[in-house]
């Protein structure tokens, strides 16, 4: 049967085929499943897009002074748009959230909870020369998407926080700007980085909270940055060595396994 034929029967399955549709191959038998339903594949690659623009963003911002931009608005301006975008981020990662409660099989949050007892068998077949098959993520994938939506819920709470304080965006920019408000003075009109109508003992109050928060916030995105390449690096390799198809699976939904399925055993 042509590959074509087989995916497109795949297509026609449930959101995941524990009959699989086979093909023979070269040396082996290949079975194609259906994995990642369209909401979670369209989160991950609109997730990857938005996380670029905004560390692209994010060092314009670290560093205009080195590239020559300068002045109060164009500081305020790059804020905004980093705002701006960071809310259709943080839209997406809470919708992503909430159809990993209520969605497929496949996308939900469970499926990539740390398992150590897993990771411990993946790691003794790889030292046998084996190469396991998953439907799902393999446990090192796992691990790697966990850290991961830990570190992006923390960047998008943390974010938040600092659109609130530093140019008092929703939702936290209003109750800020009404605290800091001096006596008499609407809350509405205190602007980003003017001293006027601030009461700047309440200012100091604040200051450490939003200084951390803009810690986590910036030094989460270092790890990160760290966690993309590492999670590129394992893909490539699996992809390479052991499970061809995963790239192609988070496209198409359709993933191909040359053996039995290990996370449909335990």
């Amino acid at each position: 049967m042509p590959k074509e034929a087989i995916n497109q029967v795949a297509a026609n399955q449930g959101a995941v085929s524990h009959e699989g549709v086979s093909y023979e191959g070269v040396s082996q038998e290949v079975k194609v499943y259906k994995v990642w339903d369209k909401p979670t594949r369209l989160f991950h690659w609109i997730n990857l897009g938005l996380v670029m623009v905004l560390i692209f963003i994010g060092m314009v911002m670290l560093f205009k002074g080195d590239i020559g931009i300068s002045g109060l608005e164009a500081k305020i301006g790059l804020k905004k748009l980093h705002v701006w975008v960071g809310y259709l981020f943080a839209i997406n990662l809470s919708v992503r959230l909430i159809w990993g409660v209520i969605g497929s099989h496949s996308a939900r949050l469970s499926q990539f909870l740390p398992d150590f007892k897993g990771l411990s068998r993946y790691k003794a077949k790889l030292a046998k020369g084996e190469s396991p098959q998953y439907l799902h993520h393999n446990p090192m994938g796992r691990l790697a998407i966990f850290a991961m939506m830990l570190l992006l819920v923390t960047i998008m709470v943390t974010g938040l926080v600092r659109a609130g304080t530093d140019i008092y965006y929703p939702p936290f920019g209003g109750p800020v700007s009404d605290y800091i408000a001096q006596p008499g003075v609407d809350g509405a009109s205190i602007k980003p980085y003017d001293d006027t109508g601030v009461d700047a003992q309440k200012v100091a109050v604040l200051k450490p909270y939003k200084s951390l928060a803009g810690e986590v916030h910036v030094y989460s995105v270092y790890l990160l940055i760290l966690m993309i390449v590492l999670h590129v690096a394992g893909v490539i390799v699996a992809e390479i060595k052991h499970q061809p198809g995963l790239v192609s699976a988070m496209i198409s939904g359709n993933k191909p396994l040359s053996g039995p399925a290990e996370d449909e055993k335990h």
